[in-house]
This record gives C-alpha cells, structure tokens and sequence, in this order.
C-alpha cells in the first residue's frame, strides 16, 4: 500500500512538471510570435500615451494584414535596430505627405487629427512614401523623431514589430486602442 501511494506520487509530481513545462513553452511561443510587452520612452505620444506606460502590442497582426493609417505601431529605429520606437502611421506605400502651416496633408487633404495637443511646427515635403514601407509621427509632433527626421525616414515594413493594442500599466491608465 505504501508502495502504491509512493508510485502516485511520483507521477503526480511528474505531471506536475510537464504541466509547468507546457505552460512556459506556450509563454514564450506567444511572447515570441503573438504578443509582447513594450514600455513608452519619452514624451513624443503625449497626450495618447504617457512616459513609462507599458503596452501590450500585436505582433501577429502585420502578418495577416499591413499597417494601416492611424494605428499606432512599435518598429525597430532604423539607425540602431536594438531600439524600439512606437508611432502613429500616417502614410502608406503611395501617398504624399507634406506639413505645412501647423497641419499635415495625406495626398492635398488635411488629416483631422484630434489626439494633437498642438499643432504641428515647421514645413516638410512633400515627399511620396515608397513600397514596403510607411511614414510615422509621433502624436507630440513638436518633440518627436519620427519619419520627419533622416535617422528615422521611411520605416520599413521589416522593421515593424507590431501594432499597440492596449495600455495596460498603470491601471488608472488602461486603454484599449480602436482598431481599423
């Protein structure tokens, strides 16, 4: 009898380990191919996103579908693929971008962009964005790299990690980001 209960046992404690063993292969497949956690640098999405908020983004999304405008994506700088910037995409493949007296201009029409704070300084373009690739501000376009900058430029489609879903640290700020 005792035998028995040592042999029950044994395989509880076996299951257990394949169960915890499942759990983290699954984890790291979804952390890896699905969705990942991403913390704001900076202030150049005030006032969508604050300074030091985590994200959840969509890194499945842009493999069934491309960017589309107004989504807010985190790709990797083009100048030092180690770093993750996040960005509202404002052009695709195709359309003409140009900013000029406080307002930006997608293919002549002026984009009503209610998440601004302030308008937009300075002149840029026009310039036309090329295949396989986008063009992103920041929503505080006054403090913002983005396309605007040569370090930056046109963001490769590679380059796209994926798309942000939600905020959800802290919690006083949770937001969950409509989709297109």
């Amino acid at each position: 009898m005792a035998e028995n209960h040592s042999e029950n046992k044994k395989n509880e404690t076996w299951e257990w380990i394949k169960s915890l063993g499942i759990a983290i292969i699954l984890a790291l497949a979804i952390h890896q191919f699905v969705f990942a956690q991403f913390m704001v640098d900076g202030e150049s999405m005030m006032p969508t996103m604050q300074n030091q908020e985590r994200l959840i983004v969509n890194k499945l999304i842009y493999h069934i579908h491309s960017p589309q405008r107004g989504e807010i994506i985190v790709f990797q700088y083009p100048s030092d693929t180690t770093k993750d910037f996040i960005k509202r995409v404002i052009g695709l493949p195709g359309d003409t971008i140009e900013v000029k007296g406080g307002k930006v201009y997608r293919n002549g029409q002026a984009l009503n962009e209610p998440y601004l704070g302030e308008p937009t300084f300075g002149a840029y373009g026009p310039v036309t964005v090329p295949t396989g690739k986008v063009f992103v501000m920041g929503d505080n376009r006054n403090n913002s790299k983005d396309s605007r900058d040569p370090s930056v430029g046109f963001v490769p489609d590679n380059l796209v990690v994926g798309r942000a879903d939600l905020i959800f640290w802290p919690v006083s700020n949770m937001k969950l980001f409509p989709f297109k």
